[in-house]
Formats: C-alpha cells, structure tokens, sequence
C-alpha cells in the first residue's frame, strides 16, 4: 500500500508565515513554512483536510491562523491559544474562520495557563462546541485526571511524549480523551507499540497527524510515519486513524 491509497486528514500540522507575528521561544524562532510550503509537501496524498495547530512562537496571534484557514479552504480547522479574557463575540467571529479549539501547552509556554483550563473548556464548549487540546508530557497528566475526564472534549498531543506516562495516557484513552498519533520523532518510545495498545484501549481515540515541519523535533516527519500506522495497525484501523476518527472529532464542514 501507499500514501494514496488512504484518505488524510492531517489533524497536526503548523502554518509559519513570516509576515505574522512571531515570538521567541526560549530564545527559538522558526523556519518559515507556509500553506504553499505545507500544500507543495503533502502534494503525493490524499489530503482532505486539517488542523493548523498554534505553536508556543505564535502566542495569542490569531491574524495568521485566519489567514492559513482562508487560503486552505473549509475542509480545515484551526486549533489556537487564547487569553482566558477572550470574548464572547471573539470566539464566535474565530468560529466563523474555522477555528475549533484551544490549546493550552505546558511543554513550550506561549499559552493560556493551565489553572484556567476547566473553566475556558466549558465555556468554549458550552458556547461553540469546541475542544481543547495540551501538549503535555505525560508524567504530567495525573495531576489534571480529575479535570480532563469531566470535560466534555481532549485531545493530547504528540502520543504524550515519554514512555513513563504512556500508562497515564492509556488511562485516559479508555476514559475518551483523544490521542494525536503525531510527532514520531518526538517520542523516547516504540511508536509501532504504542501505537497498538492506545487503539486497544479505545479505537475512536487515535487520530493522525504529521505535525509538520517538525519544529524543534528530534527527527522531523516522513512519510514512512504515515505507512508505520498501516502496518502497525491494519488497513481498517489506519482508516479510522488517518482519516475518520479526526473528521467525527473536529467537524470541519460544521457552521453555525
């Protein structure tokens, strides 16, 4: 099989567009990689849509992400970070553009903090319908298991990061917390093994994305991260992962 051969939609990748707001990171800035840098390497798959994930370098900037969600179409979503002082009519004008989530991120910073993470979930949830999102390690999560399970929509990035908290995230997986199967070369784990055991503990939780251009990772993505996924999971399963469970989680196409 090949990377045609399934239908994507990438459910973490990032936009960089230079004529935006950037902020240093711990003194990183990154490379540019546009939505024609992003189109031009995703060229050879069955692309069907996304998410443009804000990194910690794009803080609370929200005129790129409009940006990006215009010029690739209805069929992606953004997922940005915002104040807890956000306003009602600032969500709903961001809803109109795309964007589906907030994402908090105590690995990097540039984020709302976490002490506002239940109040902002429910409120964006109660008003819109959308989800937040954490890059975390894992070793982390015990300390939110109260408050991620009650919330009505999670997703944890980059498949938790380190193999001491892949218990806690196999926890949360049974308990409907959506996993992103993204940043391979991120991980200090067996991706094939990890792979399987987030599937067996709930089939609907994975969800695929390629987390390019692979910002400050390791190793950055290839596209035999994609075809690890078939054959560590199946033909049947890799569609749910690649392409169905993303779609039922963001509703791309949905408008208010």
């Amino acid at each position: 099989m090949s990377i045609i051969d399934f239908p994507l939609f990438d459910a973490h990748f990032h936009v960089i567009d230079p004529r935006f707001p950037l902020v240093p990171n711990r003194g990183y800035l990154p490379d540019r990689y546009t939505v024609s840098d992003y189109r031009e390497r995703m060229k050879g798959y069955d692309l069907r849509g996304g998410a443009v994930i804000s990194g910690s370098f794009q803080a609370f900037d929200q005129d790129y992400l409009v940006d990006a969600l215009q010029r690739l179409g209805p069929a992606f979503v953004g997922v940005t970070q915002l104040p807890a002082s956000v306003t009602d009519e600032e969500l709903r004008e961001l809803h109109e553009y795309g964007v589906r989530a907030v994402r908090f991120n105590p690995k990097r910073g540039g984020s709302e903090d976490v002490s506002h993470l239940d109040e902002m979930a429910r409120r964006i949830h109660d008003l819109l319908g959308w989800h937040v999102e954490l890059y975390i390690d894992a070793r982390e999560l015990p300390e939110l298991f109260d408050t991620l399970v009650a919330l009505p929509g999670v997703a944890i990035d980059h498949l938790g990061l380190s193999k001491e908290g892949l218990p806690h995230l196999l926890w949360l997986a049974e308990r409907g917390i959506r996993i992103k199967a993204s940043g391979f070369g991120r991980v200090d784990f067996d991706v094939r093994s990890a792979l399987k055991s987030v599937y067996a503990a709930n089939p609907g939780a994975l969800m695929f994305g390629t987390d390019l251009p692979s910002t400050r990772a390791a190793r950055a993505y290839s596209d035999r991260d994609f075809l690890l996924v078939v054959d560590a999971l199946g033909e049947e399963a890799a569609r749910k992962v690649l392409y169905e469970n993303a779609v039922d989680f963001y509703r791309p196409h949905e408008r208010r």
